[in-house]
């Protein structure tokens, strides 16, 4: 296994990171259905295989995902490297979101307490807080890290200048700066590439990219004659009450992203290998990710996941994959 060094930071990650939005019942953000049992399963089986990083949040599936980490890796603390996040609401009042100090302060004790820890390796915001000075954010977070609460630091969804009003922010407040960005990163969504990766180095970011499977259309799963299942994940935004949910199924089964998809499939007949893997596979090998989020909702899928952390992509076929994703760089 081959570790990275996140960031600027001495900390050492492994090139999977386990996303942990399904598990536990739907509830808050997140997909849900994947019940303790088997997330406990899915967790022993990541962690055998030597990779380290465990992503969660406060948000995800009403703190449930949470607790259930905080449970599958407590006679196993010490060689998991936990990551959360906060921003989003967690409760009704007007400061019950943000990133202000008066919320962050309450939201990191809510989640230390779910997951039965008194640390935790990477604590990231969830989003950019407009309302708050981002100096205030800064300072706040160097004071959980002076407190021992809070190993390192990190953000997610930040855009470029978002990262560089944080990087000088912190040395404003002389704080502790941002190791990590978790961003968007696949085969259908290559935006990152035009900025944010660049920055994130420049700035002494580390990077773990999110939906590499391109909300799951790069698994295979759905073809273009045949409508999407009702269990799986766009299945489920098509039923949502939610406008942006449909609105988002329908982009993610958009002409273009199935032409991606159909790339890979043939990629994968052609190495005897699996959708999954190869979508991984490239993403895994681009310039400055630093590891892969993958988000599995059962063992199997556990296995076919980190089937693409061993796959061999030939450079005529990854120059293949480049080029049939290209109109996704600026999108």
């Amino acid at each position: 296994m081959e570790y990275a060094r996140l960031g600027e930071s001495g900390l050492k990650v492994s090139p999977a990171s386990l996303g942990t939005m399904n598990f536990g019942p739907p509830g808050g953000v997140g997909v849900g259905s994947c019940d303790d049992a088997e997330a406990l399963r899915i967790i022993d089986a990541f962690l055998d295989t030597g990779h380290n990083v465990i992503d969660t949040a406060d948000a995800y599936t009403g703190g449930e995902s949470e607790r259930i980490v905080g449970r599958a890796i407590k006679r196993r603390r010490d060689a998991v490297v936990l990551a959360t996040k906060a921003f989003l609401p967690q409760g009704p009042g007007v400061n019950d979101r943000g990133l202000s100090r008066a919320h962050l302060t309450r939201a990191l004790d809510a989640s230390l307490r779910r997951l039965g820890t008194d640390y935790v390796d990477l604590y990231q915001c969830h989003q950019w807080d407009p309302d708050t000075p981002i100096e205030e954010t800064m300072a706040t977070l160097d004071g959980f890290v002076r407190s021992g609460k809070v190993r390192y630091v990190g953000c997610s969804n930040f855009t470029a200048a978002q990262i560089v009003e944080a990087k000088w922010a912190a040395e404003r407040v002389s704080g502790t700066p941002f190791v990590s960005l978790q961003h968007q990163y696949s085969l259908l969504a290559r935006s990152s590439e035009t900025e944010l990766l660049s920055t994130s180095a420049r700035h002494g970011l580390g990077t773990l990219a999110w939906s590499p499977l391109g909300g799951g259309v790069l698994t295979g799963r759905y073809t273009r004659d045949t409508a999407p299942d009702r269990t799986s994940r766009i299945g489920r935004l098509m039923d949502s009450s939610s406008p942006l949910a449909r609105a988002w199924a329908g982009e993610l089964l958009a002409e273009h992203n199935l032409t991606i998809a159909d790339e890979v499939g043939d990629i994968a007949a052609t190495l005897g290998s699996t959708p999954t893997a190869v979508a991984l596979a490239w993403v895994r090998k681009r310039p400055g990710v630093t590891s892969v989020i993958i988000g599995p909702r059962t063992l199997d899928q556990l296995t076919g996941n980190l089937a693409g952390f061993t796959l061999d992509l030939p450079a005529d076929l990854i120059a293949r994959l480049d080029a049939v994703s290209a109109r996704t760089v600026g999108a």
